[in-house]
């Protein structure tokens, strides 16, 4: 298919290359290639893009990054380093390539205003990974579904630009408690998806969605593992939760038909794509690789050759991500 879209595509700082490297040998099998990958912006990434007909890439800061980071003005200051690096990587391209905005999660007024300022400058929306890290050993975890983040959130919602949360990696006593042991189950195989699901299942909880009706995020890796149990979660939440005193003014399904999306990246399986469309609809899924960390080639000759039809392909590949971002022209946008 012609003129895809790909949102969950990473680039780090080049000052950082080594520390990349260091990163990268915990799992990527060519350390050296991923940190080449991960740094370019414009040439091998475009040759890719053409070679695998994706019209236009959003791009954003690779995990942990900022959310790694628990002293909030080294937080703040690198937040900044990183939006007006990749705002000048991607001059000139505008038309192949655009950018979700790195936010430091300490402060919900501090990441409204650098929100402000990013989409000002053109940024498309805000990719987080996950929870901040916090406290005087960072092993406090900020989550942003209570009541003191109305006003990021009401701010991401006035500016009409979606928030992706991503995942990152367990730190801390919780790396130490749950993972340490466990270790090769860190990342896709589990951590992520416990990670990111428990996040985004809090927003629906605790209020968010209902304080914010038009807020959009979106999750990656097709749902992290929540399209699955859809069907248990509303029968709990509808049964036996709301009865005992949860507040939700919806039903999860309505949340997900309304307010949270789910990307293709890194999860290139057919049979899981035609699930997750009959418990969301294709209206709900946009394409995605999470390039370098996964293959450019399987990402995309798995989309355009699976058994799909074509307007759904469309839909997924293209049509949905460009209204969502409102998008202008780009290669191939039209096809």
């Amino acid at each position: 298919m012609r003129g895809k879209i790909a949102l969950e595509e990473a680039f780090a700082l080049p000052r950082f290359a080594e520390k990349q490297r260091w990163w990268a040998g915990l799992f990527a099998l060519d350390p050296d290639k991923h940190v080449a990958e991960i740094n370019d912006i414009t040439e091998q990434r475009i040759k890719y893009m053409d070679e695998h007909d994706v019209g236009y890439t959003l791009l954003s800061y690779t995990a942990p990054g900022v959310q790694d980071i628990w002293d909030p003005k080294e937080a703040q200051a690198l937040t900044v380093e990183i939006n007006d690096y990749i705002e000048g990587a991607i001059k000139g391209k505008e038309d192949r390539l655009g950018a979700l905005a790195t936010l430091s999660m300490h402060s919900p007024a501090e990441a409204a205003a650098e929100l402000r300022r990013c989409v000002a400058k053109g940024f498309k929306g805000a990719l987080v990974n996950d929870t901040q890290r916090a406290g005087p050993e960072g092993d406090d975890m900020i989550f942003y579904d209570g009541p003191e983040w109305d006003e990021f959130w009401g701010t991401v919602a006035s500016l009409e630009v979606p928030f992706y949360l991503h995942p990152r990696n367990p730190t801390g006593s919780i790396h130490e408690k749950l993972w340490a042991k466990r270790s090769w189950l860190i990342g896709p195989p589990l951590s992520f998806a416990q990670g990111v699901s428990l996040h985004v299942l809090g927003m629906v909880t605790n209020g968010v969605f209902d304080r914010h009706p038009t807020l959009q995020v979106i999750i990656g890796h097709l749902g992290e593992h929540i399209p699955f149990d859809l069907w248990r979660i509303n029968h709990w939440f509808e049964d036996i939760k709301k009865p005992l005193g949860l507040s939700c003014k919806k039903t999860i399904r309505e949340y997900f038909a309304q307010n949270i999306w789910i990307t293709t990246s890194g999860h290139f399986s057919t049979p899981t794509l035609h699930y997750c469309m009959t418990e969301l609809s294709a209206d709900r899924i946009l394409f995605s690789i999470d390039y370098p960390f996964e293959n450019f080639k399987d990402g995309c000759e798995w989309f355009d050759n699976m058994e799909i039809n074509d307007t759904d392909r469309r839909k997924i590949g293209r049509d949905n991500a460009k209204a969502l971002f409102k998008l202008g022209k780009f290669k191939d946008s039209e096809a």
